[in-house]
């Protein structure tokens, strides 16, 4: 097999990957990206729930008392994510959590990273929407919360609304171009400027390259495009620098396998895991009080019964992110539509999934608004030992069984039960809706927005990277995804992330021009 060489190896393609791809391959270096999934284009997204359709672009990974929903495909996340794009809170930089300590490293404070957000914004780019944007969902949230004294606000979006039809089928990435995904701004840029992808391509162990000049040596296998459990070949790759950005839950799982060929690898590696908090619930609203109480009514006569209208995400009150609030009492409560893909994954506390009274209120599933809460917990999630190959077992398309464990400590039960006890006050006022919060008996947690389980920090027991995104003892690895972010972060972790590896690509460039590349940084936005 003859030998593969690159200046830059990039393991994933969503914002973690894509980003940093962008700006080295802008700035002069080789650059390969290895993503695990297919590259769909947009006239490949369906409008289906067939099997062989989302379960090609979307992975339920079950582990012990978690569910995760990721992405699998050229774009990672951003394919199939709801664009919800905001800032996180000040304070979130500011937690100690069960630590007692500060999580984040003393270098990175909302004030200085709010640069990198204001670049992604521009880069993506986000729209301020405003209530005409908000659907009939959102609408439910913004007048129960009004009539509770709280307030509501249009969420801000990854969206070209003018574009955008309001088909509610993001999770199966977007048909009309209007969702902002990475397909559409950093990836084609990275490959005007060279960069090449390669989807299909499981990354399995990073080891030192024997190779002169290059410093590690990656292996990979090619994934089967009709079957993603068969295997056609598989190669080695030598690079200068490796950014891993395979998700939360496939990074730790690489750097796990990897570890004996690398001389070890921090304990934090595969612990700290966080789901950002996430809680869903769901309100079975009382259609006349929909009227009676909210004045709420449709063109059609009817007050709601607009669940799966409008995009999934247009709503949310950031009321209860008081930074003077005590850790576990701060949490942003937001309206979102889950397709059926994920209900399946959900029961309801106080009724059993054949009982009468759940077949009623599956019945009235149009008269029902989805609540998520992204809440502070604890980062209680740890890794267990890697399988031979891949990040998870996969036990059919789209389904996997990891090794994440993840139980929930009091503290994150509190973070709950107070987001449950305030969706309660506001959408149980005078019996407008019942609240019913997801379980744990079918699915366990269910998150779609895994961090932390290779994080930044400054003490180096308690966390995998420093504060420039490099993994401690192994220059020239360097972490951008989710993984990398240490604590939840009370919104919607996207532009984070994509803000934090933006922040990390100057680094990445200097230790990249260090092993030889005659590399720069200062690249224009794509685009630009």
């Amino acid at each position: 097999m003859s030998t593969q060489t690159t200046d830059v190896l990039v393991v994933g393609s969503g914002f973690g990957g894509a980003i940093p791809a962008y700006y080295l391959a802008a700035g002069g270096a080789r650059v390969t990206v290895l993503e695990r999934g297919p590259h769909l284009a947009t006239a490949d997204f369906t409008h289906s729930m067939r099997l062989g359709t989302y379960n090609k672009i979307v992975d339920v990974i079950r582990g012990d008392g978690v569910t995760v929903v990721a992405g699998n495909c050229v774009g990672g996340g951003s394919v199939v994510y709801f664009a919800a794009s905001l800032r996180a809170p000040g304070f979130v930089f500011e937690r100690h959590g069960s630590l007692g300590r500060r999580l984040w490293p003393a270098a990175l404070t909302r004030a200085g990273l709010d640069p990198w957000y204001d670049r992604v914004e521009e880069a993506l780019p986000v729209t301020r929407t405003d209530w005409s944007d908000v659907s009939y969902a959102g609408g439910v949230l913004a007048a129960a919360c009004r009539r509770a004294g709280h307030t509501c606000n249009p969420v801000p979006v990854a969206v070209d609304t003018g574009a955008c039809t309001n088909c509610n089928w993001m999770l199966s990435g977007c048909r009309f171009d209007a969702k902002r995904s990475l397909l559409l701004n950093y990836l084609p840029a990275a490959q005007a400027h060279g960069a090449v992808i390669r989807p299909l391509h499981e990354v399995q162990t990073i080891a030192p390259s024997p190779e002169s000049g290059y410093r590690y040596a990656v292996s990979y296998t090619v994934l089967d495009p009709g079957d993603y459990t068969c295997t056609t070949q598989g190669g080695v790759l030598h690079a200068r620098t490796v950014v891993l950005a395979a998700g939360a839950v496939g990074t730790p799982v690489v750097l796990q396998r990897s570890a004996p060929f690398l001389g070890g690898i921090p304990k934090a590696v595969g612990r700290y895991f966080s789901g950002n908090g996430d809680r869903v619930s769901v309100a079975d609203i009382d259609e006349a009080k929909a009227g009676t109480l909210l004045g709420l009514s449709r063109p059609d006569g009817t007050a709601y019964q607009g669940l799966p209208v409008g995009r999934p995400i247009t709503a949310a009150t950031y009321d209860y992110l008081t930074p003077d609030a005590p850790e576990y009492s701060r949490f942003t409560l937001q309206q979102i539509y889950f397709p059926p893909l994920t209900n399946l994954l959900a029961q309801a506390c106080d009724a059993t999934w054949f009982g009468i009274e759940k077949r009623s209120m599956r019945a009235r599933w149009r008269s029902w608004l989805t609540l998520l809460a992204m809440t502070e917990d604890d980062n209680e999630g740890t890794f267990g030992t890697p399988p031979p190959t891949g990040s998870f077992l996969r036990l059919a398309p789209g389904l996997g069984q990891g090794t994440l464990s993840y139980h929930p400590t009091s503290r994150t039960s509190q973070a709950w039960n107070k987001a449950d006890t305030a969706l309660r006050s506001i959408l149980e006022k005078d019996g407008l809706s019942r609240v019913r919060p997801w379980t744990a008996d079918v699915a366990g947690t269910v998150t779609a927005h895994p961090l932390g389980s290779a994080r930044l920090g400054d003490d180096p027991a308690t966390s995998a990277l420093t504060d420039s995104h490099e993994l401690r003892g192994h220059p020239g690895i360097f972490i951008t995804d989710g993984s990398a972010v240490p604590t939840s972060l009370t919104v919607n972790p996207s532009l984070t992330i994509a803000a934090l590896a933006e922040r990390a690509t100057p680094a990445i460039t200097t230790r990249t021009r260090d092993a030889g590349v005659p590399v720069q940084h200062g690249a224009p936005l794509p685009g630009r």
